[in-house]
């Protein structure tokens, strides 16, 4: 009896799993997810073993600032341009080239950090250049997934996964980079990271995919007139313009506490490379837990809520672990950042992704890695210099205020947003009768 129970339960439980996994179907997108799964790990492997590989070597939470300004930069100012450059080209074949410039630039960290020849500067250049290749790959991959998913209908669940499997990295790789470096040595972090890229690079090329379709206007069209129809498209149609607002303002303010975690990690809770690992993990397992969650809803209906409602979660959190003294508060307040960061972010995209026009798409999603990656770009540089002068503690504390205040602003503007998002969500066949 207890065995056909539990054969049931097993079923049951399954039954549940299958509509979390359903872009899985489609061969193209399996291949994206095995192998990005591999990458991202060592990607977030590099991130952490990069911010404190700069502070043991400068001690400086200024030189955090700079590194990660350095990263951004590139990618503020070229995103826009790569976004024209997306809707043209073909985007497979531009992730690939991206990801091969990727793993020369994880593999030159690794040859510095292991020789014993890493220097700030070389971090500063090789982080610039990173950025600058990010530039290029973040709205590829983002126009890409609609491409890989064989029913349009899996899209949502598709951009789900996706955070899931970021935030599965951001749990995984942090943790494995902390034990790493306490053991090793943070060129370890970096050579894995360049290894991984492998996996990705051959689920792309392994891809079937038909020719990328281009409407005329995309060829005929110069550089800046495509840039500013994008622009126009983008920014004059409010639920657009604001959501792509309101991520710029939480990465601006919020995300620089990845860049200070260090200084926690180390001042504020007196520990080494093992707790920044266990602080950047518990907010990867924030981010899962809100992902996993995402994977479950069936579309798009529903999410500006969400949107509206998680940057004042994010808020109160990072207010907590600006005062937090203890381990433990300070991994559930980071937890929480974790997880109301890709409720946000990844409820901010499939809306996006859902209401855009395709021949658009590229323009459109280069707009939304701006906001959600090249402002931290401004971001770092200020949290770093703001924390040498009140404080890293302090710093977080302002950000945590403009986070909620945000959250008012957009909860405020959310009926009229419903209102447009449902003329469109009617012209693609979602239940006009649902809000959004």
């Amino acid at each position: 009896m207890n065995a056909v129970f539990d054969g049931k339960a097993m079923n049951v439980g399954l039954e549940r799993i299958k509509p979390m996994l359903r872009a899985l179907r489609s061969r193209n997108y399996r291949l994206f997810f095995m192998g990005q799964g591999v990458s991202l790990v060592g990607t977030w492997m590099t991130q952490t073993a990069t911010i404190w590989l700069v502070y043991h070597l400068t001690g400086s939470p200024l030189m955090l600032g700079v590194v990660g300004f350095a990263n951004q930069f590139p990618n503020f100012v070229l995103t826009p341009f790569a976004g024209v450059w997306v809707d043209r080209w073909d985007r497979r074949r531009t992730i690939v080239i991206t990801q091969v410039l990727a793993m020369i630039q994880s593999l030159a960290l690794a040859f510095l950090a292991l020789t014993g020849k890493a220097d700030v500067w070389h971090i500063v250049a090789l982080s610039a250049l990173q950025g600058g290749i990010n530039a290029f790959d973040m709205p590829a991959r983002q126009s890409f997934v609609v491409k890989m998913v064989d029913q349009r209908e899996d899209l949502s669940n598709a951009i789900a996964l996706n955070s899931s499997m970021f935030s599965s990295a951001r749990l995984i790789g942090p943790a494995i980079a902390g034990l790493l470096i306490a053991a090793t040595n943070a060129g370890v972090c970096f050579l894995i990271d360049g290894v991984s890229y492998i996996a990705v690079i051959a689920g792309l090329l392994a891809m079937r995919l038909p020719a990328q379709d281009r409407s005329p206007t995309q060829t005929t069209h110069t550089l800046w007139r495509s840039l500013k129809e994008g622009f126009d498209y983008a920014f004059g149609f409010q639920p657009i313009r604001s959501i792509l607002l309101l991520i710029a303002l939480v990465s601006l303010v919020g995300m620089p506490y990845m860049t200070l975690a260090p200084i926690f990690a180390s001042e504020v809770l007196h520990g080494g490379p093992e707790t920044l690992g266990f602080l950047m993990a518990a907010s990867g397992l924030g981010a899962l837990f809100a992902a996993v969650y995402l994977s479950s809803r069936p579309s798009a209906l529903g999410l500006s809520k969400l949107i509206a409602i998680a940057p004042a979660i994010f808020g109160i959190a990072l207010i907590i672990f600006a005062l937090s003294r203890v381990l433990w508060l300070s991994l559930l307040a980071v937890l929480l950042v974790g997880m109301s960061l890709i409720l946000q972010h990844t409820s901010g995209n499939t809306v996006l992704q859902t209401i855009v026009e395709d021949d658009k798409r590229g323009r459109v999603m280069s707009f939304y890695m701006m906001a959600f990656t090249s402002t931290v770009t401004f971001g770092n540089l200020l949290a770093g210099s703001l924390a040498s002068h009140i404080g890293a503690p302090n710093t977080l504390l302002i950000g945590g205020v403009f986070c909620i205040a945000g959250s008012l602003l957009f909860t405020k503007q959310l009926p009229e947003m419903r209102r447009s998002m449902r003329v469109v969500y009617r012209q693609i066949g979602l239940l006009p009768q649902t809000d959004t």
